[in-house]
């Protein structure tokens, strides 16, 4: 019974009036007693019809007692001035990116027939060796080259190609390092 009276009578007690949002809502506050404990509590009265979306994030937050203090005018201004320099920005970018896919197309291929699947090299390149021996890593190596000599003119030299030995050979710049082969 008591909790009943203490509402009945938090309806006439003092209620501070907090603010107005730029729609015309107004927001106030109480502070209560419940269970012995003093809790304030916070609401809004509508302008209009009840809307909850015409309520300010600011003011949602303070509702919520995500916020201590309520949203200042300048405060709103502020922050209502931002949001039209975002929206700005954001046009902006979308005219920016729709020049530019009309400048470089759509990016899309037309094929007809058969399709080549992704280029999965740099992907593969990502991961550690194989701990069984490099397999793998050689036939990606060799994979990288011969798609290197596809895109790149062949230079011919009138020296003929050094064998490949196992020993080291020359010294300074012209330096070959040989190939480590276990002991027989």
């Amino acid at each position: 019974m008591s909790r009943l009276w203490a509402r009945f009578a938090g309806l006439f007690s003092s209620k501070s009036f907090i603010g107005v949002d730029k729609t015309g809502n107004k927001y106030f506050s109480r502070m209560e007693e419940i269970d012995g404990l003093v809790k304030e509590k916070r609401w809004v009265k509508f302008r209009r019809e009840e809307d909850p979306t015409s309520i300010p994030v600011e003011w949602i937050c303070w509702l919520n007692g995500q916020r201590k203090r309520a949203p200042t005018p300048e405060e709103m201004i502020e922050l209502e001035a931002r949001r039209e320099r975002v929206k700005l920005n954001v046009a902006l970018l979308k005219k920016e990116e729709e020049e530019k896919k009309a400048r470089v197309g759509t990016g899309r291929k037309i094929t007809i027939g058969k399709v080549d699947g992704p280029d999965l090299t740099s992907f593969v390149r990502q991961f550690p060796p194989d701990s069984k021996g490099g397999e793998q890593e050689e036939a990606s190596e060799e994979a990288d080259k011969s798609r290197a000599k596809e895109h790149e003119p062949e230079i011919v030299s009138a020296e003929p190609p050094e064998p490949k030995t196992t020993e080291p050979s020359g010294s300074g710049s012209s330096f070959r390092p040989g190939t480590w082969q276990p002991p027989s």
